[in-house]
């Protein structure tokens, strides 16, 4: 199983980071220009896929920092 970060709306306002399987926010940012950079930061140190959900909670955008397999399969 890979592991991954999102970045979700929170239901308080704002932008949360989280650890795919977790309960709990790595951190809280207003924008969610913000938590995207704490979020690829630990992504990268954590070789994990970043998975950035809109508004809507629907994902947006995915970025893999992990060890891709080359040549990709597919």
């Amino acid at each position: 199983m890979r592991k991954t970060t999102h970045v979700v709306p929170s239901p308080s306002g704002g932008w949360n980071v989280k650890q795919g399987g977790g309960q709990r926010a790595s951190g809280h940012h207003q924008t969610q220009k913000e938590a995207i950079e704490q979020a690829r930061e630990l992504s990268r140190k954590q070789h994990s896929e970043l998975v950035i959900h809109g508004r809507d909670g629907r994902i947006r955008e995915c970025d893999s920092h992990g060890k891709d397999p080359y040549p990709p399969k597919g």
